[in-house]
């Protein structure tokens, strides 16, 4: 087979009309641009607003694939939640320092803790999701993803002063609920218990309540799933109904020791 006819198939085989992978360095690039504006001291929100809201244009003119365009009008509206973005988002950082006896300073938390990265991206992107504005959402918490090792996707509701600690491995679901001053370990899942498209409109992650701790590797499943205020789940637990307030669930492992007889 001659190139050009090569050429010709693997044109043929290109599917997607919007399939641009440029969208996902824009993303990336707009959500590098956003953290730093609202975190970083020698990083002027003033003079960055111009350059957002340039970026965000080039984000509509790839992700929005409507001609009529109707995402073109969302910047103006989160800009305006923006502070309030921000003002949870130092609420995860003051929980983290608090929370967190390694933790020598809150700038520490800023800077190098993935965790609170993971947490910050995701509630930036989910505003966005909120507004149903397409793909997009879902790259910023991907490549937080892929920077952290934490799987939030942006359509989950998390509330106030959230914690993930050490961060690696932990999933989050679309339609997990997390209410105040949750507190979860490295490894975490919060999934669901069957996947099936026809099941995209129906709650499949588990609600866990106020001031519940999710020790590392514990698995929770369910859309019914409901982990009751004040509990504590403990590692590598597996849990698929609802526990009531104020529990503590742990995983008992059988652990063998065999040793040598040098004797025999």
């Amino acid at each position: 087979m001659e190139t050009k006819d090569i050429i010709q198939k693997i044109k043929d085989h290109k599917k997607q009309p919007n399939l641009r992978f440029r969208l996902k360095k824009e993303t990336e690039a707009f959500t590098d641009l956003l953290f730093l504006s609202l975190f970083d001291i020698e990083t002027p929100i003033e003079e960055n607003l111009s350059e957002l809201a340039s970026r965000f244009d080039t984000l509509v003119n790839l992700a929005c694939w409507d001609t009529a365009k109707p995402c073109t009008s969302i910047w103006d509206d989160y800009l305006q939640i923006l502070p309030t973005v921000l003002e949870k988002l130092n609420l995860d950082a003051e929980a983290i320092a608090n929370c967190d006896p390694a933790s020598l300073s809150i700038e520490e938390v800023y800077l190098a803790y993935p965790g609170f990265y993971a947490i910050a991206i995701y509630r930036l992107a989910h505003e966005l999701y909120k507004k149903r504005f397409p793909l997009v959402p879902r790259l910023m918490t991907e490549y937080a993803h892929k920077q952290t090792g934490v799987d939030i996707n942006p359509g989950a509701h998390i509330g106030k002063s959230f914690f993930i600690d050490h961060a690696t491995g932990v999933v989050i679901g679309e339609t997990a609920v997390i209410h105040d001053h949750v507190k979860i370990y490295q490894g975490v899942t919060l999934g669901a218990m069957y996947v099936a498209k026809n099941l995209q409109k129906t709650k499949r992650h588990p609600t866990i309540e106020d001031n519940v701790t999710i020790y590392a590797n514990a698995t929770i499943l369910g859309g019914d799933t409901i982990i009751g205020a004040n509990s504590v789940i403990g590692g590598n637990a597996w849990i698929t109904s609802s526990v009531p307030p104020n529990s503590t669930v742990f995983h008992t492992p059988k652990i063998k020791i065999k040793t040598q007889n040098n004797g025999s």
